[in-house]
């Protein structure tokens, strides 16, 4: 299991750097870059636009990737998904920018993300699952709580490679060739993934299938859409804060008030520590007392610490703005911790890839697309202190409580015991 769920880890902080670091230079680079017509306001929207399709795709990379899943195995998922990622990644690294090929820079800048949230949207599915499907009942929030901590090793790579960029170069050697370097960095990383993931065993659950989905996405979307729309609409808030205070709030911060790249790098890093040092904790808790009390209480922290947040970077001064990421990289955690765990237990195993990969994608589309968009076009209109985007993200928070709050619980004891009896 320790050799498995390592694997898993690596591989997802793999592939989330590679997301990661296209919202970092969204933030930063892409909208002079690639939309040098535009106000820099305009051009800000229009790089988080581009960043918005990766989510975009994200659902439909679950769809593709969780029929395979569900109708070939996990395993392949794994492998297929970060080839994908990894070739687009680098290939964004190497597109020329607006100033030499013209509108054809951001076109080719969209299909590339599309690739990349494409090949995203199979990655989440096919790493948790063979984690899960693989651990023991009492333990599987525990275990799949290691792909989780990928996407924090994978935020804190590509934030660090570009802070330390932002150190050594200049703004005109960032502008012109640095902002390139994160994107060729993750060809050798792909290479690294696909080695960790080369020997992995496939699920024994996917094994045991005797009868696999002939269309899986056909009997999600019949026989569980419920299901599929109250577990995306409970998981947009977590995807909400953590786009707010890691892509929008940077933009928002090096522009409107004049913090520096580093310093806001350095608070938002520090936050994304905390918030990948606890998720093995509060995985264990969701193995004790369940996994949706855990998303309750996660959303309903959001809502309360959501105002207090946004007056806190509104400051402009370090360690207010850290304290206010911390909390809300707390209520994160506290939901998605146990979400790798309570997604596939409440789906039954010959769907269980496309069903779970695509509620958490779907998510993704209502949480985090849209923030960086709409919270940037809320914070022009209004003063210092952008109270509309608080009062966005706290409706989100109210929301997706509700959601949770009609899920059933999936507790460890009830889950293996009717496992045993279906087997």
């Amino acid at each position: 299991m320790l050799r498995l769920a390592a694997a898993s880890l690596a591989g997802t902080a793999i592939e989330f750097y590679d997301f990661f670091v296209y919202g970092t230079a969204a933030a930063l680079v892409l909208g002079p870059l690639f939309f040098p017509t535009f106000s820099p306001v305009a051009g800000t929207l229009a790089a988080f636009a581009t960043f918005g399709v990766g989510f975009v795709a994200r659902p439909l990379g679950s769809v593709l990737f969780g029929h395979i899943g569900d109708r070939h195995g996990r395993r392949p998922v794994l492998v297929a998904s970060l080839l994908l990622t990894g070739a687009s990644t680098v290939a964004v690294g190497c597109v020329p920018t607006y100033d030499t090929i013209g509108v054809a820079a951001p076109l080719m800048l969209l299909v590339l993300r599309f690739l990349q949230g494409l090949g995203l949207g199979g990655e989440w599915g096919g790493a948790v699952l063979l984690t899960v499907e693989h651990a023991p009942a009492e333990r599987r929030g525990l275990w799949s709580s290691f792909p989780q901590v990928g996407p924090a090793l994978g935020f804190l790579l590509a934030n660090g490679v570009v802070l330390g960029l932002s150190a050594t170069l200049s703004d005109a050697e960032f502008a012109a060739w640095g902002w390139r370097v994160p994107f060729w960095a993750a060809g050798v990383l792909a290479l690294v993934g696909l080695w960790l993931r080369s020997s992995l065993a496939e699920s024994p659950r996917f094994l045991e299938i005797d009868d696999p989905a002939r269309v899986p996405l056909a009997e999600v979307v019949h026989d569980h859409w419920r299901l599929l729309l109250l577990t995306a609409g409970g998981l947009s808030i977590g995807y909400a804060i953590f786009y707010a205070v890691t892509t929008w709030s940077l933009a928002y911060a090096t522009e409107r008030l004049g913090v520096s790249r580093s310093v806001m790098l350095t608070c938002i890093m520090g936050a994304v520590v905390v918030k990948g040092s606890l998720t093995p904790l509060m995985a264990l808790l969701g193995d004790r007392y369940g996994r949706r009390p855990l998303c309750l209480i996660g959303c309903a922290a959001a809502a309360l610490w959501i105002f207090p947040m946004v007056a806190l970077l509104a400051t402009g001064a370090p360690l207010p703005m850290f304290l206010g990421f911390v909390g809300a990289m707390l209520a994160f955690v506290t939901m998605f911790a146990v979400i790798a765990a309570y997604l596939p237990e409440l789906y039954e195993p010959r769907v269980r890839c496309t069903g779970a990969a695509v509620g958490y994608n779907l998510g993704g589309v209502l949480g985090g697309a849209l923030t960086p968009i709409v919270a940037t076009a809320l914070a022009e209109q209004g003063g210092r202190v952008p109270w509309g985007v608080a009062a966005y993200l706290t409706t989100i928070a109210l929301l997706s409580l509700g959601c949770f709050a009609l899920l059933p619980e999936t507790r460890p004891v009830r889950v293996a015991a009717a496992e045993a009896t279906a087997g």
